[in-house]
């Protein structure tokens, strides 16, 4: 048994989900990678995958096994492309996950430049506003906004987001002059509200003065969504009064179809982490990627 070539197979097992399509990148069949695995199985003397007739599980044995193995071959693969193309050449696949809106509205033009910058990276940029778990999807590393919840993760601060209060055009229409706006955060409690789930804070809103008062208000409203995208259109639309990261609105804020709602009561920020797992020892290209991205943050 080759034990890297076998290793390998594991571990591409595991990222695809399919026997068949590993299958298909080694030019073999289905059987011949089962029996690669089945194997592997029998070296080690524990069961790494449940098998079902629809889908392939870890069990607890093969999820440590293949934490440990996808590192291991990530620098096997790494030293090799260094010895073939120079040390100062970063190469191979590179995956990179974060939330839809704060990908595509702020990180993606940095995203682009590192890819410029090092054209032999494969980079999986993956756009998800759920929770994704980097260790069973084989990400690198994510770009998380808001405190952390999950202390096992590598975590290093890179900035920080504004968070404003914020309403559109559409919803003081709406109003006229049956109801004022909010001028205070208990007025809130009146209000139609669009709720945020992507964030810890979800309806319990926070508000301080610069004298130090401080309030937090548990709000309502017709709607909540775990997508910043979804916010934003249902901002414009009028459904509600939004507590919302700045990068999510800031060109509808320029061109003034939002306003900023009681400006002298000042919104906790949300912090910005790149995080990853802890059992996994940083490669040079994601240490690039880390640097890259830090600085690309500091200067806006």
């Amino acid at each position: 048994m080759d034990r890297l070539q076998t290793m390998q197979t594991f571990v591409r097992v595991v990222e695809t989900g399919s026997f068949s399509a590993v299958a298909r990148e080694q030019s073999t069949t289905q059987s011949a990678v089962s029996k690669q695995v089945a194997a592997l199985e029998k070296y080690l003397g524990v069961r790494l995958l449940a098998r079902s007739t629809r889908s392939l599980s870890l069990t607890d044995e093969g999820l440590r096994y293949f934490e440990e193995t996808r590192r291991l071959v990530g620098e096997i693969s790494e030293a090799e492309a260094h010895l073939r193309q120079g040390e100062r050449t970063l190469s191979g696949p590179l995956r990179v996950a974060t939330a839809v809106g704060y990908g595509l509205r702020v990180l993606l033009p940095h995203v682009q430049s590192f890819m410029q910058l090092n054209p032999d990276v494969q980079l999986d940029f993956k756009l998800d506003d759920g929770y994704v778990d980097l260790v069973e999807q084989g990400v690198d590393v994510a770009v998380r906004l808001g405190a952390l919840a999950d202390s096992t993760l590598i975590a290093r601060r890179v900035a920080t987001s504004q968070r404003l209060l914020v309403v559109g055009k559409k919803y003081i229409k709406k109003l006229g002059k049956s109801k004022p706006l909010p001028r205070v955060p208990q007025d809130l409690l009146s209000h139609d509200c669009l709720i945020y789930t992507g964030l810890r804070t979800r309806n319990n809103w926070e508000f301080s003065t610069a004298d130090g008062s401080s309030v937090a208000v548990r709000v309502h409203g017709p709607m909540q969504t775990n997508s910043s995208e979804v916010l934003r259109a249902s901002l414009l639309a009028g459904a509600g009064i939004g507590y919302m990261p700045d990068w999510t609105f800031a060109d509808l804020l320029a061109s003034g179809e939002v306003v900023v709602l009681m400006p002298q009561w000042q919104v906790p920020p949300i912090p910005i982490h790149l995080v990853s797992p802890a059992a996994r020892k940083h490669s040079a290209k994601v240490r690039a990627f880390n640097e890259h991205i830090a600085n690309a943050l500091r200067v806006e």
